[in-house]
């Protein structure tokens, strides 16, 4: 996290976010400042609808506070995320000087640009990341199934076709809490050993010959291996997000 977070191109996004956020006012300022947008954006994994500024100024607009607010009608949780930090509906001109608005996005982002390098050595290392990471927000099957990364790990972990996933969405969610109790993915520890076994059956189905970047090593800690990224630094991932 150190050493991504002091590259010069996540450095100079995060002071630019940083130095800038406070001057936020309004959802149109937000929206109107590229940069800071874009940031924002990335950091609760919603890069790929940066596009859609309406939609997202239907998301900030109407806040959290309301069960019936937008957000909060979405299977896909990473809105109301984004809502809850921007909390305009609730906070108006305060809302960008809260710490989930401002450090807590920047570690958000960090920690985005890290999953994302992670998955340009190796994809199933990102999947991991991620998984560890929103783990403890998981309530239902459906909010798994809304998120293609996280139906992956599942998917592979529970050595599932993914074929399953043209079947009927209720029928895939009941296989889900057929199977996992999804109540133990607010414990780190067994957060982690689901995703050691996800790396596992990743390492199975992938049939990797290099080492260096097989995942079911580098999560489990192998002793024949130099691990680069073992159950200690999940557990610290995790308690990033437990503790956040």
């Amino acid at each position: 996290m150190t050493q991504v977070a002091k590259q010069p191109d996540v450095s100079r996004e995060t002071d630019y976010f940083l130095g800038h956020i406070g001057n936020v006012k309004t959802i149109d300022d937000f929206l109107k400042d590229y940069r800071l947008y874009t940031y924002a954006m990335k950091a609760y994994g919603l890069s790929d609808m940066g596009y859609a500024k309406a939609f997202m100024r239907k998301v900030l607009t109407e806040g959290v506070s309301d069960k019936d607010a937008f957000a909060n009608k979405l299977t896909d949780t990473r809105y109301r995320e984004f809502a809850t930090a921007f909390n305009f509906a609730a906070l108006g001109a305060n809302a960008t000087s809260t710490t989930a608005a401002t450090t807590g996005t920047a570690t958000q982002y960090v920690t985005q640009t890290m999953e994302q390098k992670a998955g340009d050595q190796n994809e199933g290392l990102r999947l991991a990341l991620y998984f560890t990471r929103k783990a403890s927000t998981i309530t239902s099957a459906y909010q798994i199934l809304a998120d293609k990364a996280l139906t992956q790990v599942v998917q592979t972990a529970m050595g599932w076709s993914p074929t399953i996933s043209s079947s009927d969405i209720d029928a895939q969610a009941k296989m889900i809490t057929d199977k996992i109790d999804l109540t133990d993915f607010q414990d780190p520890t067994k957060v982690t050993k689901f995703v050691q076994r996800f790396a596992a059956m990743w390492d199975a189905t992938q049939a990797q010959s290099d080492n260096s970047t097989n995942p079911a090593l580098v999560l489990i800690g192998s002793a024949a291996t130099s691990a680069s990224l073992d159950t200690d630094m999940l557990a610290t991932l995790q308690n990033i997000k437990f503790n956040r």
